[in-house]
């Protein structure tokens, strides 16, 4: 009987927790998309007749399906493409253009902020690149009117790791004897954007390398860590595989297989 009374307190609990969410769930816009003071949409063919190139690359990308619907007119479209990052132009139309006249910069990172909360989340953790500082932007590494969203220079290196390499060369750049996670991407071991762990890494001391390089041992040798044919236990307890002075050459090496200077 107690069990039966407890279920039914349950369901209840449910049924009033699911009514409270209904009605606190309606259809509203969560972010206030961006705005000029006094000024009102005027369409991406408007933009289009100083930048044609821009609006023709800015047709196929995703972004270009963002779209403002004003609450008290849901069928009707205000915002679309352009003017839902930049905000609405028609007084940078009557100004006759200019980079940043009544209009939201590309270089200000709230105008992607307004849509990619995690980002800007990230953005303010302890380690991350300085956007929020003003020292760089988005558009330093992403081109949010191009068809490939990550912007990237012709360089001689056949990997993933373009667009990092424009800033970071030194790391990104062909070794000797590779660390064969650069393969995979600088994003493998980094979190490009913001984390809690120092060089901005996804796991913290060697967490992050025993992803990878950690091999089960054997039962008779329960209590150790074997990284290929080498006991580690004891040097692990030094540090870091790359700040306890082993492992140094941790995006490759020119002179150590073992990736070391």
């Amino acid at each position: 009987m107690h069990r039966r009374t407890t279920i039914i307190g349950l369901v209840a609990l449910v049924a009033v927790a699911v009514g409270i969410i209904s009605c606190a769930t309606v259809n509203r816009v969560v972010v206030a998309p961006p705005m000029i003071e006094g000024a009102k949409y005027v369409g991406m063919d408007q933009c289009a007749i100083c930048h044609e190139k821009q609006v023709k690359d800015f047709n196929l990308t995703q972004h270009s399906r963002i779209e403002i619907r004003e609450a008290a007119e849901k069928d009707e479209v205000k915002g679309l493409g352009c003017e839902a990052c930049h905000g609405p132009g028609s007084l940078h139309v009557d100004a006759g253009g200019g980079k940043g006249k009544f209009i939201i910069s590309g270089k200000n990172p709230d105008a992607c902020f307004q849509c990619h909360l995690d980002k800007n989340a990230e953005f303010g953790l302890q380690y991350h690149h300085p956007v929020k500082e003003g020292r760089m932007d988005c558009t330093a590494c992403h081109n949010p009117h191009g068809q490939d969203i990550h912007t990237t220079v012709q360089m001689p290196m056949g990997r993933a790791n373009e667009t990092c390499a424009q800033c970071h060369r030194n790391q990104a750049r062909p070794h000797v004897f590779e660390h064969e996670a650069l393969r995979e991407g600088c994003v493998a071991c980094h979190n490009v954007h913001g984390s809690i762990n120092p060089k901005m890494l996804t796991e913290r001391d060697n967490n992050l390398c025993l992803k990878c390089h950690a091999q089960v041992a054997a039962p008779s040798t329960a209590g150790t860590t074997y990284i290929g044919s080498f006991d580690h236990t004891q040097v692990l307890k030094q540090g870091t595989c790359f700040s306890a002075g082993c492992h140094t050459a941790v995006h490759g090496s020119d002179v150590n297989s073992h990736l070391r200077y």
